[in-house]
């Protein structure tokens, strides 16, 4: 979704998708004049996937849910890209059996791997999807960001809960089943053998400011969340964290 200043109109990356898209946008210019395979796991109602297409590339959504493939498909005929995308039910656990193995340039995840079963097997299957040198984008949830966010709006128990669960997680009635930091979120990825580049936050500042300081001056907002994304501590306590890691090409 796309912002606007008030001042100039001009249409801006949203500040809670900025960071993705920095790492995304350096990964396509490195590709430049080349369509990119992209398999986007739970992708939903092609958020990415038709900006993606957009671009000239192809790119496959897998998602559980009916409703948001239909959404997505619509989108994607709304976009002019209705070849450009294709949409696959199913979840991430079982991507390894949706996707053909060793082919994709770049495969998205993003906010899975807090709800999947298995995280670590649907990592593999993202690293079984890649061919040798393709990138994977993924994005997760942050624990720091929990435990802080709950402290703040009074809620300590849960705050306190969180911060020594193993999982990360709130209590049974949590929504999420896990929360990662850097470190968990690296060592995930790392099991499959896949080589983290680059690690940044997002949503640094998004979802602590009031509205009307975000509505003010959309644009200082989106330079502060560049800015502080990739700085720790800034980084370490975003609402999201992302990583951007690489199959090796070598043997």
């Amino acid at each position: 979704m796309e912002i606007a200043s008030p001042r100039t109109a001009r249409p801006l990356v949203s500040a809670r998708t900025a960071a993705v898209w920095a790492v995304l946008r350096r990964e396509l210019e490195r590709h430049a004049g080349r369509e990119l395979t992209v398999v986007d796991v739970g992708g939903g109602t092609g958020g990415f996937a038709v900006p993606l297409a957009e671009a000239g590339h192809t790119v496959t959504v897998v998602d559980a849910s009916p409703d948001a493939l239909a959404a997505l498909t619509r989108r994607a005929a709304d976009a002019g890209v209705a070849d450009r995308v294709r949409a696959v039910q199913g979840d991430g656990d079982a991507l390894a059996g949706l996707v053909e193995p060793g082919q994709a340039d770049l495969v998205l995840c993003h906010a899975v791997l807090e709800v999947v079963d298995d995280p670590a097997g649907t990592v593999a299957a993202i690293a079984g999807a890649l061919r040798p040198g393709g990138a994977a984008s993924v994005l997760v949830a942050s624990r720091a960001a929990a435990i802080l966010g709950r402290a703040i709006n009074g809620h300590l128990r849960s705050a306190g809960t969180l911060a020594t669960d193993p999982d990360g997680r709130a209590g049974a009635r949590d929504t999420l089943r896990r929360r990662y930091d850097a470190t968990s979120a690296t060592e995930l990825l790392g099991g499959a053998g896949l080589e983290i580049e680059q690690t940044h936050g997002v949503r640094v500042l998004a979802d602590l400011l009031p509205a009307a300081v975000v509505e003010e001056d959309p644009q200082a907002l989106l330079d502060l969340e560049l800015e502080l994304s990739s700085r720790p501590p800034f980084r370490d306590i975003a609402s999201q964290l992302h990583l951007f890691a690489r199959k090796p090409d070598r043997p």
